[in-house]
C-alpha cells in the first residue's frame, strides 16, 4: 500500500542522530523526500530522495540557504521539523557558564526562530498548506531544578509557535509545538549520568530507563504524520484545529518489563 505521504517533502533539523535521525527514517519509509541537516552532516542518502547538509541553526543565513536548496532540489517543502536542540548546561542557574547559557538559547530558541521564519517565507510564496513542527518538551510547563535554561527555552518554543500560528494562518501554516515524551537518545544518557545535586529529578529518568518506558522515534514520527501533517485541510472528528501545543501519547505497544525492584526509594513525580 502506497503511503498518502509519498512524494511530500520534509525538512528535519538536528537529523544526524537521536530523534531527528529516527524521524527521518520513518519519513523515508513513508516515501517522503527529505531535506536533512545538522552541525554534523547526516548520513548520505540517495540524492534523488534526500538532500543533506551541515548547517548550524544559530546562523539565520545558513538556515535560509538550506531551505532554498531543498526547494530548488524538490520544488517545495510540506513539513518542517525544528528538532535541533541541546540540554546543557545542567545545574543551578547561578553556577552556569554564561557562554554555555548563550549557546543554549542560540540553539534552542534562535534555531527554532530561524527555521520557522525560513519555512514561513517559503509557504507565503506557494499555494497550499504546510505543517511546522517545533520540538518542545514537558519541561516547557514543568519546572525542573537544574534545567533553568532548558525549561525556559522550551517555554519560548511553545509561545513562538503559538504566535506564528496566528500570524501565518492566512498563509496556510499549521503550526505545532510538540512534546515527544521521553525518547531514549544520547540526551537521555546525559540526563541519567548527571549527579543528583545538579539535577534532583534524575532518579525519575533512571527509573524510566530501568523500566524501558520510552516512546520510540518511529512512534513520534507516525504521530507527526497522522496528527500534524495528516490530510491538509481535513479536521477529524474531535480534533481541535486550533490546538498548537501537543504531546505525543505514551506508546502502547512498547515492551514493558515485569515490575523490577526499585532502584532507589520511591519519590514523588515532578
Amino acid at each position: 500500500m502506497v503511503s498518502t505521504h509519498a512524494g511530500r517533502v520534509a525538512v528535519v533539523t538536528g537529523a544526524s542522530r537521536g530523534l531527528g535521525a529516527g524521524l527521518a527514517e520513518t519519513f523515508a519509509r513513508n516515501g517522503m523526500l527529505l531535506g536533512l541537516c545538522a552541525r554534523t552532516r547526516p548520513d548520505a542518502r540517495d540524492g534523488r530522495t534526500a538532500l543533506t547538509a551541515s548547517v548550524d541553526v544559530t546562523h539565520a543565513d545558513a538556515v535560509d540557504a538550506f531551505a532554498r536548496a531543498v526547494v530548488e532540489h524538490f520544488g517545495r517543502v510540506d513539513l518542517w521539523v525544528n528538532n535541533a536542540g541541546v540540554l546543557a548546561p545542567i545545574g543551578p542557574l547561578a553556577d552556569a557558564d554564561p557562554v554555555a547559557l548563550r549557546r543554549h538559547l542560540d540553539v534552542n530558541v534562535l534555531g527554532v526562530v530561524h527555521g520557522t521564519a525560513a519555512f514561513v517565507r517559503h509557504l507565503r510564496q506557494r499555494p497550499g498548506e504546510g505543517a511546522l513542527v517545533n520540538i518542545s518538551s514537558g519541561a516547557a510547563t514543568t519546572p525542573y531544578e537544574g534545567w533553568a535554561a532548558y525549561c525556559a527555552s522550551k517555554a519560548a518554543v511553545d509561545m513562538i509557535t503559538e504566535v506564528v500560528a496566528r500570524e501565518e494562518r492566512s498563509a496556510g501554516l499549521r503550526a505545532f509545538a510538540l512534546a515527544p515524551g521521553v525518547v531514549d537518545t544520547d540526551m537521555q544518557d546525559l540526563i541519567r549520568s548527571t549527579p543528583e545535586e545538579s539535577f534532583p529529578a534524575v532518579r525519575r529518568f533512571r527509573r524510566l530507563h530501568h523500566e524501558g518506558a520510552f516512546n520510540s522515534a518511529d512512534w513520534v514520527a507516525r504521530f507527526i504524520l497522522e496528527r500534524c501533517l495528516g490530510e491538509v485541510g481535513v479536521v477529524r472528528p474531535g480534533d481541535d484545529s486550533d490546538t498548537v501545543r501537543l504531546r505525543v501519547p505514551d506508546q502502547p505497544e512498547r515492551p514493558q518489563k515485569e515490575k523490577p525492584p526499585p532502584l532507589e526509594p520511591p519519590e514523588s513525580e515532578p
